[in-house]
């Protein structure tokens, strides 16, 4: 006849269950460390590369966009006197980059480039006109415009930025365009 069970025996044996249970956790809780940190590496070097491969996309195309632009706002009007690409500001608490700016006698036109916009591009690019002036404070005497660019631009984000006040540059053959029709008024920032 088999002996009966103690509470004793049940309770070493709930003590032993309960040492596996949380040597098993332990273990979890390592190997989910474990791919965490192989996760973010995975990640950190996935940017990189990203980075390596958009860095040069956006160059090339600020670079299609730029020497056009001259003639773009003559086009409509304005007569820039220098072009800048790639401003950058590194004021504590008020870094920026911009891809392009356009200056004229008293306006600056502050311009976005990107290979492909969208309406997420546009609301970041107003938040930074907000903050232009703070950013780069040496053309608060200037009017401070907008114009975004993009080779593409996702469907109906040329309408969402032209109705805040920006001017749309558009790729269009093998050259570039200002999109925005003969009664668009721009936005001061």
């Amino acid at each position: 006849m088999a002996e009966p069970i103690t509470l004793d025996d049940i309770y070493a044996r709930s003590q032993t269950a309960q040492a596996e249970v949380n040597r098993r956790a332990t273990e979890a809780q390592a190997e989910a460390k474990r791919a965490m940190e192989e996760l973010s590496h995975l990640v950190d070097n996935t940017t990189r590369a990203v980075d390596a491969l958009t860095t040069p996309i956006g160059l090339f195309i600020e670079n299609l966009v730029e020497p056009s632009l001259v003639g773009l706002f003559r086009e409509q009007g304005i007569e820039i006197c220098e072009t800048i690409g790639q401003a950058r500001s590194q004021r504590p608490g008020a870094e920026m980059d911009i891809g392009l700016l356009a200056i004229s006698d008293d306006a600056l036109y502050v311009i976005e480039v990107k290979d492909r916009l969208s309406s997420k591009d546009v609301y970041a690019f107003i938040g930074k006109l907000h903050r232009f002036k703070q950013s780069f404070p040496h053309y608060a005497d200037y009017q401070i415009y907008g114009a975004v660019a993009g080779i593409e631009i996702d469907e109906g984000v040329d309408r969402f930025a032209y109705q805040r006040g920006l001017f749309v540059i558009k790729q269009t053959g093998d050259t570039v365009i200002i999109a925005n029709n003969s009664t668009f008024q721009p936005t001061a920032w």
